[in-house]
């Protein structure tokens, strides 16, 4: 089995910085992109940022003050993100496209598993 945990949200003040984390585990052969999406209450859930190799792109409504992150060697992807907005107030969502081994070795692609969300809150 492989699951994706997300750790880093909560409240902060506008203008305020907030860093999430996410962990892959279980038996990983490799992965091949990590992204970051979000969903506002009401709203469609939306990419926020997407690192694979060593390539990145972040959503217009981001750009310049998310940055994405990984660290290959522990299977983890981090957001750093500054000067937080009241509207980027939502769930944060990890996503990984990614390779694993089952019990009895054989490799299986699996595209977009999920973690199960971490909230974050921009608010005075």
């Amino acid at each position: 089995q492989v699951q994706l945990v997300e750790s880093g949200g909560g409240l902060v003040l506008p203008g305020g910085s907030l860093r999430l984390s996410c962990a892959a585990s279980g038996r990983i052969s490799s992965i091949n992109a990590m992204a970051w999406y979000r969903q506002a209450p009401g709203k469609q859930r939306e990419l926020v940022a997407r690192i694979t190799g060593g390539s990145t792109n972040y959503a217009d409504s981001v750009k310049g003050r998310f940055t994405i992150t990984r660290d290959n060697a522990k299977n983890m992807v981090d957001l750093q993100m500054n000067s937080l907005k009241p509207e980027d107030t939502a769930v944060y969502y990890c996503n990984a496209d990614l390779v694993y081994s089952d019990r009895v070795g054989r490799l299986n692609q699996v595209n977009d598993i999920w973690g199960q969300g971490t909230q974050v809150t921009v608010s005075s």
